[in-house]
């Protein structure tokens, strides 16, 4: 059996300790990302997970098919027992060799598997990022999830049309920490507080 290239799992745990974290009166807290709050960003959280899990599944449909874009995302009242369970499932679905090759969908673009696997793995490091900032929670990323991200915004770096979906890169020192550079090149200040 061929091995996946990496395990989601480390990543996604993070992520869901993180949320066990967030105290209902921080909900309403403002996070890096300028139009959502804390509530915004788990319900993103929640979303492009079913998607990608979908996705590495190769189900196409409604979770798949739906812009990032098209609404601000929420979460509902059983977000709490909802989002770790979808989490675990992400991970499941990547974990078969599979969802890494061939064609997939992902917020309404077809992108082949590998692809579709970096940018869910860039979306867990870096919005957990985000969490941990908004919630005054420390963050200690999946490091092999980290360097995938940092690759990922790296070899992004030379587009042109990436801060459509970054925003600008943000100078880090060359020598700052790993995390620090990515964020940087995430289009935030690793510097961010609430």
């Amino acid at each position: 059996m061929t091995v996946p290239p990496l395990d989601l799992g480390p990543q996604t745990r993070v992520i869901a300790l993180l949320a066990e974290g967030v105290t209902d009166d921080q909900l309403g807290n403002s996070t890096p990302c300028p139009k959502y709050a804390v509530h915004h960003l788990l319900g993103h959280l929640l979303g492009l997970s079913a998607a990608f899990r979908d996705a590495a599944r190769k189900d196409l449909g409604v979770t798949t098919d739906t812009p990032p874009t098209d609404s601000v995302p929420d979460i509902g009242p059983g977000w709490r027992e909802e989002l770790p369970k979808v989490l675990d499932e992400l991970a499941e679905a990547w974990r078969d060799p599979a969802a890494w090759t061939g064609m997939t969908r992902a917020g309404g673009v077809d992108l082949p598997g590998e692809i579709a696997a970096a940018v869910v793995i860039d979306e867990l490091v870096v919005h957990g990022w985000d969490l941990a900032r908004a919630t005054g929670q420390a963050y200690d990323p999946d490091p092999a999830a980290l360097q995938a991200t940092y690759d990922f915004l790296q070899a992004s770096a030379e587009d042109p049309s990436r801060d459509a979906i970054f925003g600008p890169i943000v100078p880090v020192p060359q020598d700052a920490p790993l995390l620090d550079r990515a964020i940087g090149l995430s289009g935030r200040n690793p510097g961010w507080t609430p």
